[in-house]
């Protein structure tokens, strides 16, 4: 299987010598290199994780757990797979689930969950948050009986209101379902302050990471939380779903699953035959992030070191992209400054535009971003946005000052 090549980041080079590795960066659209800053939904996949996929596909392609040369190379390629997103959340690899997407991890998790709970229990959600950790608890909620109470945003912040999330725990909360990061508005919440006061009524802690683990390096023991959910094609890998929980807990979960199937972690959270290259491509992408890293500590320590270094990139991409849109009259930006507790994403609308048409006037300038909601829609909603929609842009590993800059030149050719 190939590997990454090491990358020094931090240096001059750095963002070439990243974007040198992503092949769809070398397209072009009406004659301009395409920039992606369609990363919130999706971001581009490196050389190294397309090869890993190719390889198992061509020379190690069977099913699990029998006894012949290439599935006993699959058995050990999802356990290096394990291992790797182990060590991406700073979790045993036995407690790594992987599935088709973070919506249906979530459904199956509150299945699971949901058949611990009696009817007058209750479970927290915030209108911040993606309707994949909305839905999933409120169609819980109609099967059993379960009260929802949602924590209310602050639309002028972008934030949670801190005095309703208090108000909304109570003795008989039995779960708390919140973002680590809003992909909207790319908000920040204190999951660590979250959890402990889920702790002090008994609850446990489900934290949607889709988002977060796209721009910051979660690590589950500091969060404190008891399941955790994200994505890899937000980390440049690709269309797999991981989640993650206590082995404690798993062990105790009545989950739905065929009676032949595995009932030990993390097996037990699994259905069905997976996409195997899918899940091989997931752990390359672990190693992408933390071949940008340099020296000989631990897959994790490279890790920390790489988010550290994009963070701060990110943090300033961020900065040039906010200050650039603010000194446009006719575009209205939402959440928090650049100085706030924020991911590199940001949600903005141009006066008398629809969402879309903003999209597709950039597009033709080989700007990509996204619009709509994000199946953010009570964020929308409360932002007076739930019919036009929003434009949103996300700053990756590869983005460049130059590619900022052409989207506020883009917006501002269309404010005219």
């Amino acid at each position: 299987m190939s590997q990454a090549t090491p990358v020094q980041v931090g240096t001059t080079a750095s963002v070439e010598a990243i974007r040198a590795q992503f092949p769809a960066l070398e397209r072009r659209h009406n004659g301009f290199p395409v920039a992606y800053f369609d990363g919130p939904g999706g971001t581009q996949v490196p050389r190294s994780v397309v090869e890993a996929v190719s390889d198992y596909l061509l020379h190690h392609n069977a099913n699990t757990h029998w006894d012949y040369p290439t599935s006993h190379e699959t058995d050990a390629m999802l356990q290096s797979a394990r291992e790797a997103l182990g060590d991406y959340l700073n979790a045993p690899a036995g407690e790594i689930a992987f599935g088709a997407n973070m919506t249906t991890l979530t459904f199956h998790l509150g299945r699971a969950l949901g058949r611990g709970f009696a009817a007058g229990d209750e479970v927290v959600i915030t209108e911040l948050d993606h309707h994949a950790n909305q839905d999933t608890w409120r169609a819980l909620a109609s099967e059993r009986g379960l009260t929802v109470r949602a924590v209310r945003l602050a639309p002028e912040t972008g934030t949670l209101d801190p005095e309703d999330l208090d108000r909304a725990i109570t003795s008989r909360t039995r779960l708390v379902a919140i973002g680590a990061a809003s992909n909207a508005l790319g908000t920040i919440n204190d999951v660590p302050a979250v959890a402990a006061r889920a702790r002090k009524v008994g609850a446990l802690v489900f934290v949607d990471a889709v988002h977060y683990a796209a721009h910051h390096l979660p690590d589950v023991q500091a969060l404190g939380c008891d399941f955790l959910a994200c994505s890899a094609y937000k980390f440049y890998g690709p269309h797999v779903g991981v989640l993650w929980g206590r082995r404690s807990l798993i062990e105790s979960l009545d989950a739905p699953k065929l009676r032949p199937a595995d009932d030990a972690p993390p097996e037990k959270l699994e259905t069905g035959t997976l996409s195997h290259e899918g899940i091989v491509g997931a752990g390359a992408a672990v190693d992408f992030l933390a071949s940008l890293a340099t020296g000989r500590e631990s897959r994790r320590d490279r890790l920390i070191q790489t988010a550290d270094e994009l963070h701060g990139r990110g943090a300033s991409l961020l900065r040039r992209l906010w200050q650039g849109l603010a000194a446009i009259p006719a575009v209205t930006l939402f959440g928090l400054p650049p100085d706030g507790r924020r991911t590199a994403t940001l949600s903005f609308v141009v006066a008398g535009k629809r969402s879309q048409e903003v999209a597709a006037a950039l597009a033709e300038r080989g700007v990509f971003v996204s619009h709509g909601d994000f199946y953010a829609t009570t964020v929308a909603e409360r932002l007076g946005h739930a019919k036009d929609g929003l434009v949103r842009a996300g700053c990756a590993a590869y983005t460049t000052d130059e590619e900022v800059d052409r989207l506020v030149e883009g917006v501002r050719r269309l404010a005219v």
